[in-house]
């Protein structure tokens, strides 16, 4: 291959690289958007009332995990592109590493909760032990609330602590004199640092799984039994089953395809010199947003304020 060709090819990867660093900051603003309207309008709500509803709470607490994520994630990209070839466990992206994996754990810990309060409210089974949760549950969510937190805390100071290990080492090596972009202790990462990474997303995913395949199941089954046994069933009767249904069913969907890019970005098979280290990135926070959007349109208040925002917004001159 030429010197011209392999020029003119990584100037068309930076090109590359740049658009996707592009499409995920205004991803990630428009997630902070979205995610700072819900606080705003919850906590204008738990101003006037001095309470929230359990759901809202839960809602919330993902809201600002979300919102506090787009930032961390916003610098953390700025300056990951800006320094492409910086030793990728100095301090400052330890910093950085540190706020990813706790928030990125908050949230998955809050859907994970928010599903289960779904699971409560939409499913509709008779056994004793579900009847008992679904008179509990909502006692429980402050409890729900400070386990995420310190299960997400507990796996960002364990990620941390392995972090400084490997920067540890490397300061200790003779890589220095080298090329530090070289060095990549994969032994410590993979067994560490990856490893703790995947138990600590994975039992909350399963979870949230298992409540949302009860609530699909239980949902559509009420909607089976309705258009059976209601020859007449108006179609405004089913739009809200249905579009319930389809708004549970995108949160699946959208939880694993994150769930998944997280894993695959965490793997760290993909330096921040390649491509596709930014395709996942972009992708993640791609779900992020839409089910953002969807959170926004399918409560009825959220919405109802949205709406009558964007109409007084549209009627001014």
């Amino acid at each position: 291959m030429s010197g011209a060709h392999m020029a003119s090819g990584c100037q068309e990867t930076d090109k590359k690289v740049i658009f996707l660093v592009i499409i995920l900051l205004l991803l990630c603003l428009l997630g902070a958007i979205g995610n700072g309207f819900i606080i705003a309008v919850l906590g204008m709500k738990w101003w006037l009332r001095r309470t929230l509803s359990p759901y809202y709470k839960l809602l919330a607490s993902l809201a600002l995990s979300r919102f506090c994520l787009q930032w961390v994630v916003v610098g953390k990209s700025i300056y990951t592109f800006q320094h492409l070839t910086v030793f990728s466990y100095n301090h400052i992206t330890q910093l950085t590493n540190f706020l990813w994996d706790f928030l990125n754990a908050a949230t998955i810990w809050f859907c994970t909760w928010l599903g289960l309060f779904y699971c409560m409210k939409i499913a509709n089974l008779t056994h004793p032990v579900f009847l008992w949760l679904k008179y509990k549950v909502p006692a429980w969510i402050p409890w729900m609330q400070v386990g995420a937190v310190g299960f997400s805390g507990l796996n960002s100071i364990l990620c941390f602590i392995g972090n400084q290990i490997i920067y540890q080492d490397y300061v200790r090596s003779d890589w220095q004199s080298g090329n530090a972009t070289e060095y990549i202790p994969r032994n410590s990462f993979e067994k560490f640092f990856f490893s703790l990474n995947l138990i600590m997303w994975t039992i909350p995913s399963a979870l949230f799984l298992l409540f949302m395949i009860l609530v699909l199941t239980s949902l559509g089954r009420h909607m089976k039994k309705s258009l059976l046994n209601s020859p007449g069933f108006q179609d405004s009767q089913i739009q809200a089953p249905t579009r319930s249904l389809l708004a549970l069913f995108s949160f699946v969907v959208l939880f694993t395809s994150c769930f998944l890019s997280l894993v695959l970005s965490a793997a760290n098979g993909f330096p921040p010199q390649k491509l596709w280290y930014w395709v996942w990135q972009a992708v993640i926070h791609l779900c992020t947003g839409i089910h953002t959007t969807i959170l926004l349109f399918i409560n009825p208040s959220l919405r109802e304020i949205l709406e009558r925002g964007c109409s007084l917004r549209c009627g001014s001159p």
